[in-house]
């Protein structure tokens, strides 16, 4: 069975994802169970889960070539993604599918989670 992570994305990337400009979620570590999708949740100043995203395949590459991969639908700069993956040698990405968003944000606390997660969270 397929499970869902919670991940805290900031505003300006949620935004983009919605709209359909960032199809790929770049992260540093992946979840290491099979996930079928991403519940959103949107950092501060708006702290609500806002979206759920589709998982169509996970990348996991060296981040030049994950960067090459993904670069025309990445929705950040090339300074921002090696920022990110500065002194990393594997780098992951999810490519997004379908958005959900949801009608009624949610909270943390509708999940049962207290804090919003560094990286992910099953849930």
């Amino acid at each position: 069975m397929k499970r869902k992570i919670l991940i805290s994305i900031n505003p300006e990337h949620v935004q983009n994802i919605i709209a359909g400009i960032k199809k790929y979620e770049y992260r540093k570590i992946a979840a290491k169970q099979d996930i079928s999708s991403i519940i959103i949740y949107e950092t501060t100043p708006i702290k609500r889960i806002v979206a759920e995203a589709e998982i169509i395949d996970v990348l996991e590459l060296p981040p030049e070539e994950l960067w090459e991969q993904t670069k025309n639908e990445s929705g950040i700069s090339k300074a921002f993604f090696d920022r990110y993956f500065d002194n990393r040698t594997i780098a992951f990405a999810y490519k997004l599918g379908e958005i959900k968003v949801y009608d009624k944000p949610k909270t943390l606390m509708d999940y049962g989670i207290k804090v919003a997660p560094q990286s992910f969270v099953y849930v």
